[in-house]
């Protein structure tokens, strides 16, 4: 299943890759794309957050008012949810949707020879980048490590700012960010690259996003 939505992606790397002539750029501008392709629904989860957030203090308070009472806690609460036209499941269904797309993406990084290139094609090209030696192996100098690091804790902490976050999720703040640091510490900087790059992205979108409904709070 992933192997079908992974050989449309790396036929769009070989793609940029022939425009471009270099593998490094190939994969900041397929990192940009997929980003796009990816932001109705990405834009879809940040307004199912917004809205929880909205509602949270009410449904604290339902869970607080009616803890012995399970039956009349949920009634309670979907009445909220009608009242808002809120549906809790619409926050998890673009995680769901994402996820396999996600990991196509990082197996089309992973495994440029099976999506990407032939064998002989992937030995022959040029894999060096800026201070990269080889985008196929980590980062020996540790720079996309602790940006990968630093882009997932500002992104973190840019959804912890909206408020109303569950206390689980903004210790998550602290552990994302330092898992990821490690884990690029062994991955290829090719993928590294590819997630500074889609942070960096993310990152902007969400900060054109917020000012967006701060300018549109205040012209009402």
């Amino acid at each position: 299943m992933l192997d079908i939505i992974s050989r449309p992606f790396g036929a769009l790397l070989k793609l940029l890759f022939d425009f471009t002539g270099s593998y490094g750029y190939a994969i900041i501008f397929f990192t940009i794309i997929t980003k796009i392709l990816l932001l109705p629904i990405n834009i879809k989860q940040t307004q199912s957050t917004k809205k929880m957030n909205e509602i949270n203090p009410k449904m604290k308070e339902i869970q607080t008012k009616y803890k012995g009472d399970p039956e009349k806690m949920n009634q309670k609460l979907m009445e909220l949810y009608k009242e808002h036209n809120y549906n809790p499941a619409s926050g998890c269904l673009p995680a769901l949707i994402q996820l396999p797309i996600i990991i196509a993406l990082f197996g089309v990084l992973q495994n440029p020879t099976k999506f990407v290139f032939t064998p002989e094609e992937f030995a022959a090209i040029a894999k060096g980048f800026w201070w990269l030696v080889d985008l196929g192996m980590p980062d020996k100098w540790y720079i996309l490590p602790i940006l990968s690091a630093l882009t997932t804790y500002v992104q973190t902490a840019m959804i912890s700012s909206r408020g109303n976050v569950d206390p689980t999720m903004k210790s998550m703040n602290t552990v994302m960010p330092l898992m990821i640091g490690f884990f690029t510490l062994k991955f290829p900087s090719g993928i590294a690259l590819y997630w500074v790059v889609g942070n960096i992205f993310t990152i902007l979108q969400q900060y054109f996003m917020t000012k967006a409904v701060l300018g549109h709070k205040g012209g009402e």
